[in-house]
């Protein structure tokens, strides 16, 4: 449980803040809902998926796009001249 001082402020729990990503400097939102307040971050927390699981999302939207070209009758570009697992390389240090 936490007290409000008398500037009106709130310590957010240490666990709370790892758990929802809230850094200090944050901006958060304070939203009526009915007779309760929600502390909802300003911003989506940043997504900390695997390799695998991104090259997964990626390979699903590919084949979502592969569709959607079949049924509009256009032509797959395979030869793109780049990989996937490049997309995920760039911008590191060798």
């Amino acid at each position: 449980m936490a007290k409000v001082t008398s500037k009106l402020q709130v310590t957010l729990p240490k666990a709370l803040a790892k758990q929802y990503g809230i850094r200090p400097g944050d901006d958060i939102l304070w939203v009526a809902s009915g007779d309760a307040i929600r502390v909802v971050p300003a911003r989506a927390p940043s997504r900390k998926d695997s390799l695998t699981e991104r090259l997964d999302l990626f390979d699903r939207a590919t084949e979502r796009v592969r569709r959607r070209y079949k049924r509009a009758k256009v032509s797959d570009t395979t030869d793109r001249g780049w990989t996937r697992e490049e997309l995920y390389d760039r911008g590191r240090s060798r």
